[in-house]
């Protein structure tokens, strides 16, 4: 049996990509766990089934638990100090040090990369300007993230394979690693998830409270169209802020548990959703239920919903642009089929996951194993493409 090292940057909650780290770990239990440092919170740590976390120093650093993130400087070292020597195959699931792991000319290194490390490269200005770095500490913030996208883009050379979760991740990895990626969605549970049929007069938005998901927008639209209701669900450092901003129109639910949210998405008009975002999980669970969704037209999303039929695109980033797009939305009353978003749904489902990411792995050690190197990632990602578009047409 070969051995086998699973890498994940680190444990704080149950988000994204934890949950693709799940769908790994399920593939391989035999597997060890490898991470920056594991503060995952005991009633989420469900989805590890007692499997022992293996930490790096910066788990034993002061204040670690609740300031881990401003260690990132040492991140870098800290991975590198993990020995995965006694491993034939690595995994990585890495948004933003996991993949530079140490790895030898006979290991195997596949990396999920849910995205290149987001606030030192596009999001370097909104992270110095959102109190991550005080004004007379900005220079010294600066220096620290061109150390750590030069320390990036250079373990990119570690990788053997790389796998994104859109398409639009893919374009992101080659401009940043010059590298071609295979292209596996995220896996959403979609069987958890059921058509609503009872529809309320609302709009939902469920989110991370943090400022480039920028619910801001959203509850700016609906303060200026008070005939319209809205309900947001989630916490995080912007809540404060905007619940400062909701008019009377605008619920703010506060963190919420998943069967509250199932079922306002089973209930809601239309799902919001205002980010630039790497893949977005929520609309594809809101398209589970049969709801329409009104998105901002860039990112991971454009390959989630469809405009016109699962739901509607807006073109800006503004308040201006998305209440254009619920105008559109309203002025089509009932035109959308709950049961053909629910289908376009279904192509996210954590089967197709677990089939695509097991047969791309048994691929690529295949041919890694019996000629010494990997297969090319590009026919890899021609193959899983050609496959995933198949299965589209099929379902749709």
């Amino acid at each position: 049996m070969r051995q086998i090292a699973i890498v994940h940057d680190w444990l704080a909650s149950y988000f994204g990509s934890e949950r693709v780290l799940e769908q790994i770990l399920h593939l391989y239990p035999q597997a060890d766990l490898f991470c920056v440092t594991d503060f995952l919170p005991p009633d989420e740590r469900a989805f590890l089934n007692g499997r022992p976390v293996i930490t790096s120093l910066i788990q034993r650093l002061p204040f670690a638990r609740r300031h881990f993130r401003k260690y990132l400087a040492l991140m870098p070292l800290a991975i590198e100090q993990f020995d995965l020597s006694a491993y034939e195959l690595v995994i990585s699931s890495s948004h933003a040090v996991a993949k530079g792991v140490l790895t030898n000319p006979a290991q195997l290194h596949i990396s999920y990369v849910h995205t290149p490390i987001r606030y030192a490269w596009d999001l370097q200005e909104q992270y110095l300007a959102n109190g991550h770095a005080k004004r007379r500490k900005r220079l010294l913030a600066r220096a620290l993230l061109h150390y750590i996208r030069m320390w990036d883009a250079r373990t990119a050379n570690g990788v053997d394979v790389f796998v994104v979760n859109s398409k639009f991740i893919a374009r992101r990895v080659q401009k940043i690693y010059r590298r071609e990626a295979v292209v596996i969605h995220a896996p959403v549970d979609v069987a958890s998830f059921a058509i609503g049929w009872h529809r309320q007069p609302f709009y939902l938005t469920v989110s991370r409270l943090v400022p480039y998901k920028r619910v801001d927008l959203i509850i700016e639209a609906f303060a200026r169209t008070p005939n319209r209701k809205l309900v947001v669900i989630g916490d995080g450092s912007e809540a404060s802020r905007l619940r400062s901003k909701a008019t009377s129109n605008i619920a703010m639910l506060g963190h919420q548990p998943v069967e509250v949210i199932r079922e306002h998405m089973q209930r809601a008009r239309a799902f919001i959703f205002a980010a630039e975002e790497d893949f977005g999980i929520a609309p594809v669970e809101a398209q589970a239920c049969g709801t329409p969704v009104i998105a901002f037209g860039k990112g991971g999303v454009t390959e989630t919903v469809i405009d016109g039929e699962t739901g509607v695109y807006f073109t800006e980033q503004t308040a201006d642009s998305l209440i254009d797009a619920m105008h559109r939305f309203e002025h089509r009353g009932s035109g959308f089929n709950p049961r053909r978003i629910r289908r376009n749904a279904e192509r996210f489902s954590i089967e197709r996951f677990r089939h695509e990411f097991a047969a791309l792995v048994e691929r690529e050690y295949a041919a890694f194993m019996n000629h010494g190197s990997h297969s090319l990632a590009e026919v890899s990602a021609g193959w899983m493409e050609n496959g995933t578009n198949a299965q589209t047409k099929a379902n749709l």
